[in-house]
């Protein structure tokens, strides 16, 4: 009897032994994880730069390098990848071929966008005006491998995390709306991803800004003001850094003013913008609490847009990194990310500054982000109360696709927000 008791006794540790195994299996692959890399992507020999519609600018040096980054986050079977790339803009085209040389991220949940500085090499092939373009097809084709590269490195990187998010406003002379001084969204918000012992592997810095401190025209290829906000981060112990705009249309820009009326347009003013932008952006995030478990949702759909400025018609058929522009119609993709308690919703070029308001406004999350010129880069986002209407607004009413834009926008992302989860952390 003494012998079958003992039996028992050890058939139900065994038991409660496998059963404890078990949990912790279940419970390890539904970590979370996180996991970043990066590629310098600076052309050699230097190419010409783009400001925008029009033909690009030479140079003769560099300031900083250009770099596209990429921050994975995975829980159980869900993997999101977010990139950044040094550039005006990265059409979708080209991040679609990205997206099949990726393994191990659905392509939907890959996520690029663009930093939108004024001083790298063309991605679109803007037409110059006398038969050709500035792209380079051989560097873009580069480009593209690298980030598929910084993609997949960034999956081999992956390591349990912890996540720390916070929203604040960024103090000092950073941005301010060239149009209308004051009109302009001062929050940063800040996704910083912890290793398991508490030390920053990543920073993310969601922000509106133009970084257009040098110019196409300086003769300078630079990430502008985005280098200098990496290496301060790095500096300061918050890993690596990545940056990714938010609703900088109309004219959100650089805060590069001088008291005589003037600019200060080179690297050392990028150098201060940078280092504020980073510094503010690890005091905002410093007494977060820290999300232990989080959670992590990822879906996308697409977005159509007329392309109803004659403009912009004209521009798109010479355009070769531009499907569909022969038909009137540009189809695009717009994500929604819940990461902890924070919610992200793409957009596909430079939203006005009201439209990125009433967006976050709208939004389900304790935090709630814009990433701006994201999946593509179709111009200025505006309503149609604005297009076309101020003198203020001539330019980016013609660099616009057209009246209804800011309108269809508007219309489908808050279907895509109603129709999607809140943040759970």
């Amino acid at each position: 009897m003494q012998r079958l008791h003992k039996t028992n006794n050890d058939y139900l540790n065994r038991l409660a032994l496998i059963f404890c195994i078990v949990v912790f299996s279940c419970d390890a692959g539904a970590a979370f994880r996180a996991g970043i890399a990066t590629r310098n992507v600076t052309p050699e020999p230097l190419l010409p730069v783009s400001g925008g519609v029009g033909p690009s600018n030479p140079v003769t040096r560099k300031e900083g390098e250009l770099n596209v980054r990429a921050l994975v986050f995975e829980q159980d079977t869900n993997r999101v990848a977010i990139v950044s790339a040094d550039f005006l803009g990265f059409p979708g085209a080209l991040g679609d071929r990205v997206r099949t040389a990726v393994k191990g991220i659905p392509p939907q949940n890959i996520v690029i966008g663009a930093t939108h500085t004024h001083s790298a090499p063309d991605c679109y092939g803007f037409p110059d005006g006398k038969g050709g373009t500035g792209s380079d097809p051989k560097y873009l084709e580069l480009v593209c491998a690298r980030m598929a590269e910084t993609i997949n490195e960034a999956v081999s990187n992956l390591q349990p995390a912890s996540l720390k998010i916070a929203t604040g406003e960024a103090q000092g002379k950073i941005a301010y709306n060239y149009y209308a001084e004051q009109l302009y969204d001062p929050r940063c918000h800040v996704i910083q991803a912890l290793d398991a012992s508490g030390r920053p592997i990543a920073t993310l810095v969601n922000y509106a800004i133009h970084p257009e401190v040098i110019g196409s025209g300086a003769g300078i290829c630079s990430p502008d003001l985005i280098g200098p906000l990496y290496e301060r981060i790095s500096a300061k112990g918050g890993g690596t850094g990545i940056f990714m705009n938010s609703a900088q249309g109309g004219m959100v820009t650089a805060d590069n003013r001088r008291p005589n009326g003037g600019e200060a347009r080179n690297w050392e003013e990028c150098g201060r913008i940078g280092t504020l932008l980073a510094d503010e952006a690890m005091r905002i995030i410093q007494d977060a609490p820290v999300q232990a478990s989080p959670t992590l949702y990822c879906a996308a759909r697409s977005l159509s847009f007329p392309v109803d400025s004659p403009l912009m018609r004209a521009l798109l058929k010479e355009l070769p990194q531009t499907a569909g522009a022969s038909s009137g119609i540009l189809t695009t993709k717009m994500n929604i990310l819940n990461i902890g308690n924070a919610q992200i919703l793409t957009i596909p070029g430079e939203a006005l500054p009201n439209i990125g308001y009433y967006l976050k406004r709208k939004m389900k999350g304790q935090h709630n982000l814009l990433f701006g010129l994201t999946n593509d880069a179709f111009g200025y986002i505006l309503t149609k109360e604005d297009y076309d209407s101020f003198k203020r607004y001539a330019y980016v009413s013609r660099t616009s696709l057209g009246e209804r834009t800011g309108e269809i926008l508007v219309s489908e992302a808050l279907k895509f927000i109603n129709d999607s989860p809140a943040p759970n952390p």
